[in-house]
């Protein structure tokens, strides 16, 4: 047997190389950190608890299979800003990132009572001024997140002009949202910050950080509460509109073995409730904020009438609809009776939708939604069919096929897929306009195109590129449905502002990345051509 030298011990030879290759995988395994922080800090954050993007644990990464995570560093991710790496990684330094992905965080970072209550900050103390200090109308304002710069600007609907702009916790995210009197918004970042804003006097009234990594938040329809989703910790927190902590929700299946990432949560008014999408849990949990709302039957119960069992307060409690499928994205109906909700985890099935009765908690019909349906940008218009029968559809974008699914809302029988140049993020109409606008950001080819689609022909009848290559995603309306704002995704951006009706283009804003603009009046009263 030959023998070789290793420092002054005598090995055999086939041995030393084997053990050479075990010293080169611990090597490569020990650069897996630095490679991440030179590839992924800046977005998932440097402990990899997320930013820009979400937090990079097992405890978000329990539905990734290790194989699927090293195709989408290999190739990226349809939806998001997650560019491929297989350019620049080896397969083999792909795989060490992904194992260094799925390693324990240890200890991983408490976010409870404790920390939310103690990250509280209060700006404005004392009662601001009940009345506007600018001269245009409070109900047409646009605020326009700017994340090249991560600032916001507040904009005179009217004037079509900015008045005010300030700076914004880093990688806002979610959408800011309004108290209904359109006085107060609230923005959640992606790090778990909440800030309180005062539209009237324009400044920051106070913040808090309910978690570590956040999706999103919801005003509640009386504005006194605002709930918040997390990725991280697994909680759907409560505060009070002061933001005040005033509760939190572990997130967990019926029999509390499973925790659940919240992909989103938003405010139901009309049945003064919460309702929230989970990552993880095949439920769709629904959460009163009306302090007189009905007990909630809790494990065994014997007789409802004599109230034999066990039995929860009502208020800011779950209601769970157990559901055959995840629910990762949702679109209210008019009545908030029902949600359309679609699992992002089965692209490629041909009926990967379903519609929740939120009364009879459970499914009630399936909805034929081919790809990734972004339902969460879905919008809903009046329509007449070949026999002159109106209706109301709602049209859902995209985020990985070329397609805009029109679905009848009485039946939920898809009317009519229409062909786009590419995967779209964003929908939006008005009840004043006659078309609906859709961007296809999500196309190489196609991000720097909006499509328009005439609501009742359900065809596409104009496009707009304005700049030849960058990406132009996102429009919003004015109040009264006369101009449309779009926004030039790019650094050096601008918000492009166009006639509704002649699609002409009538001035041009310049922005920081202005990712999204929304307007109050839209906002506020539930505009059919707005996401709520």
């Amino acid at each position: 047997m030959t023998l070789k030298t290793l420092g002054k011990v005598l090995i055999p030879a086939g041995f030393a190389a084997c053990t050479l290759l075990a010293m080169a995988d611990l090597a490569q395994a020990a650069d897996a950190p630095a490679a991440y922080k030179q590839h992924c800090a800046s977005c998932h954050g440097e402990a990899r608890l997320g930013g820009l993007g979400p937090a990079l644990i097992p405890e978000n990464l329990a539905r990734l299979r290790k194989a699927e995570a090293e195709k989408v560093i290999r190739e990226g991710r349809p939806a998001t800003q997650m560019l491929g790496f297989g350019d620049r990684l080896s397969a083999d330094e792909i795989k060490a990132l992904v194992d260094y992905a799925y390693a324990p965080i240890t200890p991983m970072p408490a976010w409870g009572e404790k920390e939310i209550t103690a990250s509280r900050i209060v700006l404005e103390a004392k009662p601001l001024p009940d009345k506007p200090v600018f001269k245009a109308d409070p109900l047409n304002l646009f605020v326009v997140v700017e994340s090249g710069d991560h600032h916001v600007s507040i904009l005179d609907g009217d004037k079509l002009e900015p008045i005010h702009r300030f700076q914004s916790r880093f990688a806002l995210h979610g959408g800011p949202k309004f108290t209904p009197d359109g006085r107060y918004v609230f923005f959640a970042s992606r790090d778990g910050w909440i800030t309180k804003y005062d539209l009237w006097n324009l400044k920051v009234v106070a913040e808090v950080r309910a978690g570590i990594n956040t999706r999103n938040a919801a005003v509640s329809g009386d504005g006194k509460w605002v709930a918040v989703a997390n990725y991280l910790p697994h909680s759907l927190v409560i505060l009070d509109a002061d933001l005040n902590l005033k509760k939190i929700l572990p997130v967990t299946d019926k029999d509390g073995k499973t925790t659940s990432r919240v992909s989103a949560v938003y405010d139901a008014s009309p049945r003064q409730s919460f309702v929230a999408a989970l990552k993880d849990v095949k439920e769709v949990w629904e959460v009163s904020y009306n302090p007189k709302a009905d007990e909630i039957p809790a494990g065994m119960i014997h007789d409802f009438k004599y109230r034999e069992g066990s039995f929860v307060p009502g208020f800011l409690n779950p209601q769970r609809s157990q559901l055959d499928d995840y629910l990762d994205d949702f679109y209210f109906t008019q009545g908030y009776d029902e949600v359309m909700g679609a699992s992002r985890n089965d692209a490629k099935s041909a009926v990967s939708g379903q519609v929740v009765n939120l009364d009879a908690r459970k499914k009630v019909a399936d909805l034929e939604l081919p790809g990734m349906p972004h339902l969460g940008s879905g919008i809903s218009w009046k329509w007449k069919d070949a026999n002159g029968q109106e209706r109301t559809v709602m049209a859902t974008p995209n985020l990985n096929e070329g397609i805009i699914s029109i679905i009848d809302m009485q039946t939920w029988k898809t009317v009519k897929q229409i062909r786009t140049r590419g995967p779209g993020f964003f929908m939006r109409s008005h009840e004043n306009s006659r078309y609906a606008w859709t961007d296809s950001m999500m196309s190489r080819e196609f991000k720097d195109t909006m499509q328009i689609i005439d609501k009742d022909k359900l065809e596409v009848v104009a496009e707009l590129k304005p700049e030849p290559g960058k990406t132009f995603a996102h429009v919003e309306f004015t109040k009264d449905g006369k101009y449309v704002l779009a926004s030039l995704w790019e650094m050096d951006g601008a918000l492009i502002i166009y006639d509704a009706v002649s699609l002409k283009e009538v001035k041009r804003l310049p922005m920081k990345k202005p990712v999204g603009k929304y307007n109050i009046w839209n906002k506020i009263t539930k505009s059919e051509g707005t996401s709520h």
